[in-house]
């Protein structure tokens, strides 16, 4: 390996050792990472790199450690998916109705990292207004996923929303990533690219900057390609924030102290409505070998049932458009972004949003608009909504009965090919979350951690879903998974001419 090569391999534990040690600089490392990105553009990751600024935050950061006032990520290359407010910055939300808006303000969560003395590499794709599984619905192109199947090199979607973030974490175009979750948007992409991602408690991070889907359900998270990155950076990015009325005023605890520490005593539940009727088998096995593993490490496994989770995608995708058609009803062409004149004002808005939004963006708007029209509401988004609340009952009782995390398959297959959902109906493609949505539904914490390959080389995950603000459990338990699967990386097939 060269020495591009072995600096963008480290991981954030080990960059901050080197760092430390003076082994590298930051602008060496950073270089390393803008080289690693201009090789890889064919993987789509990134919308737009920054490596002047780059170089710049990362000369900064070499002054800091001189003078001994380093930060806790201090160096250290991130990519920052599209939805994060980046002031100066192009933030599109990957969609064609932003066009051209670079924002005044810093969301808070890049504000944090940028504190602690994260580089900032660029801006990384995603679905268009983080609606999607599988990071297609981007204005700016599909994200391929770095990893091929054994069989074939056909393209694999990374997942969505985040894939961007996904594909460059695993494809080792930055050191971690920022990503936000609204149904499954960290963690199914996590498990289909080898990655760990982490949906935090609803309310740990600040949504503020950060462009909303559905106002009660995203939650900012990062991507990384080990438990304990992962952990190094949610403690960056948590923070309470007056700016954010949903967020909660819980302290932070180091999340890394958790790692490694037994799970003596610890109750892991097993919910039997997860095992679904044609799921694949190497799903099922691989569920069975994660609860394995936990019990080797000394957890007790126990077969729970959370019985309305079988309501959880259809509420899912009452809850989450309507929120969508109220939050993107701001974008009219009238103050930023992409204008399209019309004979008068209502045309305006009528041919801006009909040219800004892609199909799946309009979809999801006309499903939320019709649900929460009169006549309709009580039937779909008051019952949606009374759905939602039995659902967080059901993980409320578990809790109570003494388990202290639930293990789940993160995805009901591996990652599938680009393209190959074309013909296929949009609800095949929401079956893709069928896993991830309940976790948001009850604003619980739950974390994608690899679990090894299935027979055609592929990554799969399991998740782990934990107590409102128990991170710390998830990462404790989490590290027990890598540590039995131990860490995936995919060959670099996209660097070949």
């Amino acid at each position: 390996m060269d020495a591009v090569t072995d600096l963008t391999r480290l991981t954030i534990a080990e960059a901050r050792e080197g760092l430390d040690k003076k082994s590298f600089s930051a602008r060496e490392l950073t270089q390393a990472y803008l080289q690693a990105m201009e090789a890889a553009r064919d993987l789509n990751a990134y919308i737009v790199e920054t490596p002047e600024r780059a170089l710049q935050m990362a000369e900064a950061s070499d002054r800091r450690i001189a003078e001994g006032t380093a930060g806790p990520l201090e160096g250290i290359p991130l990519g920052i998916k599209d939805l994060f407010c980046t002031e100066g910055v192009h933030s599109q939300a990957a969609s064609h109705i932003l066009d051209g808006f670079e924002p005044r303000y810093e969301s808070t969560v890049t504000s944090n990292l940028w504190r602690d003395g994260a580089v900032m590499l660029g801006k990384l794709n995603m679905d268009e207004f983080a609606m999607g599984s599988s990071n297609e619905t981007s204005y700016y192109g599909p994200v391929k996923n770095p990893w091929r199947s054994k069989e074939s090199n056909a393209d694999l979607v990374p997942g969505g929303s985040s894939g961007g973030s996904a594909s460059a974490v695993a494809a080792f175009l930055c050191a971690g990533a920022t990503a936000t979750d609204t149904g499954g948007s960290i963690r199914q992409p996590a498990a289909f690219t080898g990655t760990v991602g982490i949906k935090p408690t609803y309310g740990r991070c600040s949504r503020w900057g950060i462009v909303a889907f559905a106002s009660s359900l995203d939650q900012a998270g990062p991507i990384a390609r080990s438990v304990k990155d992962a952990a190094i950076l949610m403690n960056s990015m948590a923070s309470v924030d007056p700016k954010d009325t949903t967020s909660v005023d819980v302290p932070v605890p180091d999340y890394t102290e958790e790692i490694g520490l037994s799970l003596k005593g610890m109750k892991i539940g097993l919910p039997k409505e997860y095992r679904l009727d044609g799921m694949p088998e190497e799903i099922e096995r691989k569920w069975a070998e994660g609860a394995a593993w936990l019990k080797d490490a000394g957890a007790e496994i126990v077969d729970i049932s959370l019985p309305h989770t079988k309501y959880a995608l259809p509420a899912y995708y009452i809850v989450a458009p309507a929120e969508a058609s109220s939050n993107l009803a701001r974008y009219d062409g009238v103050r930023y972004g992409l204008r399209v004149d019309g004979e008068d004002i209502a045309g305006m808005y009528e041919n801006t949003r009909s040219a800004g939004f892609g199909a799946e963006v309009k979809r999801r708007i006309l499903i939320g608009t019709y649900v929460l029209s009169a006549g309709y509401y009580d039937a779909y988004y008051l019952k949606a909504q009374k759905v939602r609340t039995l659902i967080k009952r059901d993980f409320e009782q578990a809790f109570e009965a003494g388990v202290d995390a639930i293990l789940t398959p993160a995805t009901p297959s591996a990652a599938f090919g680009l393209g190959s959902m074309a013909t296929a109906s949009p609800v095949e493609m929401y079956l893709n979350d069928i896993f991830t949505v309940t976790v948001n539904m009850a604003g619980l914490p739950g974390i994608a951690v690899p679990a090894g390959l299935n027979a055609s080389g592929l990554p799969l995950g399991l998740q782990l879903i934990g107590r409102p603000f128990d991170e710390s459990t998830l990462f404790r338990a989490g590290q027990v998974i890598e540590d039995a699967a131990g860490r995936v990386s995919p060959e670099a097939w996209w660097k070949v001419a």
